[in-house]
């Protein structure tokens, strides 16, 4: 299907690898010339190379901490006024909330709730003058669900969730849409790294913590980066104008609401 937005302009946060690589190369298969964004610089060029080589596509790496000011001036310098922007930055590691200090919940605030704000500040008003915007949040299905040991990264993006609900409905008329990606277990790095340390805690192999998860999830296997992604270019589509101020879990059924 043709989503409508060939030669529009995206920048896609922390999208060297995982899920925002998986958001990039959807962006760009569908037209879009996009830049990339990632610490690694290495990883990063290693991946606009493999999505331009992929697509044809013109792909702008920006090697930059999305979290800090001077970061986010890189982005907006490589593209001042982006037509798409993908929100996403890693997470506040798994921890007892107890042995959270002050500026551990600062620091998780500012990656989770905070940067995404400031990036949205920078581009919402030339998106409304255009009458073209689409802003996608990558959270996590603990928005709706809780994870226990995730409570900072949690209540950062519950309440970034939180915070652009009213936003979103004040700039709907001037076609431009804010939602949510609420991914679930995706076969990512992070998901991968995290088997073994499980398996130690609970004397088992990562093969049998892996299998375990996959049993505990309705479609019985992990989600993949790529359809991720598809669902992400499908949010920035021409055709999903009327949808905004949403959640769209990707999680293969695992949160279950009778509503």
């Amino acid at each position: 299907m043709d989503l409508g937005i060939r030669g529009k302009k995206a920048i896609i946060c922390a999208s060297s690898r995982g899920l925002g690589k998986g958001c990039a190369m959807a962006l760009a298969e569908a037209g879009c010339d996009i830049v990339v964004n990632g610490r690694d610089e290495a990883a990063l060029a290693a991946t606009a190379e493999e999505i331009s080589r992929a697509t044809g596509i013109t792909v702008t790496p920006v090697a930059a901490d999305v979290s800090t000011p001077a970061g986010q001036a890189a982005l907006l310098k490589a593209c001042p006024r982006p037509d798409i922007l993908v929100n996403n930055n890693g997470g506040p590691p798994h921890r007892d909330f107890r042995e959270l200090t002050r500026a551990d919940m600062i620091d998780g605030v500012t990656m989770n709730m905070i940067t995404p704000i400031e990036l949205i500040q920078g581009v919402l008003d030339p998106m409304c003058e255009r009458g073209f915007g689409r802003i996608v949040n990558i959270t996590s299905l603990s928005v709706k669900m809780p994870i226990v040991g995730l409570d900072l990264s949690s209540g950062a993006r519950a309440g970034l969730t939180a915070f652009l609900a009213g936003i979103a409905r004040t700039v709907a008329h001037r076609n431009v849409t804010i939602n949510g990606l609420l991914p679930g277990m995706m076969d990512t790095d992070r998901l991968r790294a995290g088997m073994p340390r499980i398996a130690e805690l609970q004397n088992k192999t990562a093969e049998e913590v892996a299998a375990e998860r996959k049993a505990s999830i309705p479609a019985r296997r992990f989600g993949t980066a790529e359809e991720f992604g598809q669902a992400c270019a499908f949010l920035c589509s021409a055709q999903a104008g009327y949808i905004t101020g949403q959640s769209l879990l990707v999680d293969g059924g695992v949160v279950n609401f009778s509503i």
